[in-house]
Parts: structure tokens; sequence; C-alpha cells
């Protein structure tokens, strides 16, 4: 009777938790607190938050090879499926008309990538501090979080650094949910009042021819040029490309609302297998979120800059705000360029002309990605 008792007692998650489980469990309930309070990019922090909760269950093992969210992240993330699923839907969702509508547009959409390549030597350089030991690896899957894109951060470290997982999700999640907070104190230090008031004239109509060549021509160019960035960007040009194309309205549906809910759910539980005590908590997570603050601030500085000179060189045609939102937080990132942009003057409509380089710091993105890959992986 009383060995049965031992053993029952044994059996308990009272009897096996740890100091660091409590830990991870509390601040899966905290992702899940901001998500649901604070409106903190509340479609992944959930599921996140929650499977992190589930994967600290001691005995379960629902977060094991065997489990559930084992399971999903072997199917789904492990093998890129999940990321690529989520670029097409991207893609399904993504106008990229503001962005053919001035195309040049896209070289803000490119300096907003200078932070990934900044942070990559700046990951790095943080070895030479005790406990930290980042591989160049680790240090690329680290520094795409500058990119302020989810799927592509996921994507990469999946194929890099596979133990970072956890820590570099739930990073590039966060700081793409604390765009409205971070960016503009960066956009007020680095801009005059008289640059953040100037109004841009109405773009030109795109038509619908075009909005169908361009998923195609971007397609062939990154596949000619940077095949290891065709998963990404082809994901994404074949979900644009049923959106354009009119004809497969049931497919681009599907593809925005449908598919990609599920697979944020599926992706969020298997991100959230990665937060377990054990590879979590550590030295290492406090650098890469540190990292992560640096490559995002770095990102935003450099698209506001490169901002600056074409606001020069077209004699006041182009706001400098609309650099910050080369970064690609879709679309909170160009909310927050015409939010500020409105402060400085009550009749200046930025969100139309923002967009430009937000949907090109979402391409920006897949093709820094690619480069690290080809480079590194």
């Amino acid at each position: 009777m009383e060995q049965g008792l031992l053993e029952l007692w044994a059996s308990t998650g009272i009897a096996n938790f740890t100091i660091g489980q409590v830990v991870m469990i509390a601040i899966g309930s905290l992702l899940i607190y901001l998500a649901i309070s604070r409106g903190f990019e509340p479609l992944l922090l959930i599921p996140i938050g929650f499977g992190g909760i589930l994967a600290n269950i001691p005995v379960a093992e629902i977060a094991g090879p065997e489990g559930l969210l084992g399971i999903l992240y072997h199917s789904g993330i492990e093998s890129g499926v999940f990321p690529l699923l989520i670029f097409m839907g991207v893609g399904a969702m993504t106008d990229f008309g503001p962005l053919l509508a001035r195309p040049s547009l896209m070289i803000l959409g490119a300096a907003a990538q200078f932070g990934i390549f900044v942070t990559l030597f700046g990951a790095i350089a943080m070895n030479l501090i005790p406990g930290m030991e980042f591989t160049l690896a680790d240090a690329s899957a680290i520094a795409i979080i500058g990119g302020a894109d989810g799927p592509t951060a996921i994507y990469v470290a999946s194929r890099l650094a596979p133990d970072l997982l956890g820590a570099i999700a739930v990073a590039a999640y966060s700081y793409m949910a604390l765009v409205p907070i971070i960016q503009p104190p960066i956009m007020k230090l680095l801009t005059t009042e008289e640059e953040r008031k100037t109004q841009m004239t109405q773009p030109r109509h795109v038509s619908k021819l075009e909005k169908i060549l361009f998923p195609l021509t971007l397609l062939l160019v990154t596949l000619l040029l940077l095949p290891s960035a065709t998963p990404l960007v082809g994901m994404l040009c074949f979900g644009n490309l049923l959106k354009e194309s009119g004809v497969v309205d049931r497919l681009s549906s599907t593809a925005q609302n449908e598919l990609i809910n599920i697979v944020t759910i599926f992706l969020g539980l298997a991100v959230g297998s990665k937060l377990a005590a054990d590879r979590f908590l550590s030295i290492e997570t406090i650098g890469i979120l540190l990292l992560g603050m640096v490559a995002f601030s770095i990102g935003t500085a450099a698209g506001l800059l490169m901002g600056k000179l074409m606001y020069r060189l077209t004699d006041g045609a182009v706001n400098p705000l609309i650099g910050s939102a080369g970064v690609s937080a879709v679309p909170m990132a160009a909310r927050v360029a015409n939010k500020v942009g409105l402060e400085a003057n009550p009749q200046n409509f930025l969100l139309m002309h923002a967009m430009g380089p937000n949907v090109a710091g979402v391409i920006g993105s897949a093709v820094a990605a690619g480069v690290l890959l080809a480079i590194v992986g």
C-alpha cells in the first residue's frame, strides 16, 4: 500500500516540477497576458505561450519526440513547411501596388535590412562575454530578428540554430508587437519637424497586368541570382499570384484565411515546444533578446537615414518617416509611420506611401535570409 502511494506521488506533477519549469510556465503565462491584455501579436503569442506552458509540464512529455508538440515541430518547423505556408498566406494578403507605383522605395526596404548584418557581427563579438558561445550559424539566425519578420526568423533558425529557435521566435514576435513603442523615439530622434511634415503626392495607378507580372518577375530574378531564397520568395510570389490573377478567388481566400489560420495555430504551438526550461533559461537567451533589440533598432535607423537621403535627392518629395517601415512588420510599421506623420501634420497621410517600403521589407528579409543560408547553411 505504502509503495503504491509512493509510486502515485512520484507520478504527479508536484513531485516532478523543477524551479526552471515553474519559471517557464510563468513566462508562457506572461506571453498570453501580453497578447490578451496589451494586444501584442495575439495570433502567435497565445499559441506560443500556451505551447510553452505545455512543454514545461513534467512527466507528460508532450514536447518530446512522440508528443503532439514534438510531432508538430518535426513535421512543420524542422521540415520548414509551416513558415513557407505562412509566407504563401502573407503573399495572398499583400498588395504590392504601392511599391510598383514608386519602385525606388525598394531601396528603403533594402536599407532596413542593414541591421541584420550589423547584428551578425555583434553576435559573434558577444562570444567575448563569459558564458556566450554563438557559432556563425547561431549569429546568423539571431541577426535575422532585425528584419522584424517572424516566419523568416523561424525558418532561418530551424535551419541554422534549432536549439535557439524558442528564444529567437519570442524575440522576433515580441519586437514586432513593440513596433509602436520602439520606433517613434528613433523616428523623432533622426528626423526634423520639417521633414516629418512633408506631404507626398498621390502615387500613380498600377495596372492589373503589372501586379500579375510582378510576382513572376520577382521569382525569376530570385532563382537566377539567389536560389537559396527561392523557398521563401517563391511561396510569397505564389500566394500573391493567387490574389492578383483574379481567377482563383477560392484558393486566394483559403490562403488568406483558413489555411494561414490553421498553420498559425500549429506554428505557435510548435515554437512553444522549444521553450522548455533546460533550453530557454540560459545567459544566451538574454544575449539573443538584447541582440534582437539592437538589430531591430539599427534596421529602423538605417531605413530612416536612407529616407533622409531620398528626401534630399528628391528635393523634399519623399517623407523620411516611411523609411522606418522598411522593416517587414506588415502593416504595423506602415501604420506607425503614418501616425507619427499625422502628429507633425494633420494633413499628412503616409499609410499608402509607407506600405511601399513595408512590403519591400518582406522581400528584403527573405533575400537576407537567402544570403545567410547560402553563406552559412
